[in-house]
């Protein structure tokens, strides 16, 4: 099975002051704006690197409940955060890390197992693998 998905940008302009929009097959996003502003100046708009840690943040979570019902289990809630970094190095920029910050109900896991399956999904999510960045995880069960 293959599946293909599309996201789109758009742009025009120079670097600062150019102006941009990004659209995804869904509507989700149609034509939202970015720009340097939003994504260095930390003005209104998206940029990237929020877009990559929110599709990060999703994949994980549910590539984790795939996992989860693999091993008898089923979450009754599960939140994931996703931190981008973003550094300049000697030849541009460059996303260096990301770190997923998980919290669940999962009953009858312990925090051992959780931590291994979460562990897991990290691993086995397809965006984890396509990233080159060096990703990292913390997983916590909520009581």
């Amino acid at each position: 099975m293959k599946i293909v998905r599309r996201g789109s940008a758009a742009w025009s302009g120079g670097i600062k002051d150019g102006k941009g929009s990004v659209t995804t097959e869904s509507g989700a996003l149609n034509a939202y704006p970015y720009g340097f502003a939003a994504r260095f100046e930390d003005k209104a708009g998206t940029n990237p690197e929020e877009l990559l840690a929110a599709t990060h943040a999703g994949c994980f979570t549910m590539a984790l409940s795939l996992i989860l019902g693999e091993a008898g289990l089923t979450a009754e809630e599960m939140k994931t955060e996703a931190k981008v970094t973003l550094e300049k190095v000697a030849d541009g920029f460059e996303i260096t890390a990301v770190h997923l910050s998980l919290t669940a109900k999962v009953p009858g896991a312990d925090q051992a197992k959780f931590e291994e399956l979460a562990a897991k999904a990290k691993a086995g999510c397809p965006v984890s693998k396509v990233l080159k960045a060096k990703i990292t995880l913390d997983a916590t069960l909520a009581a």
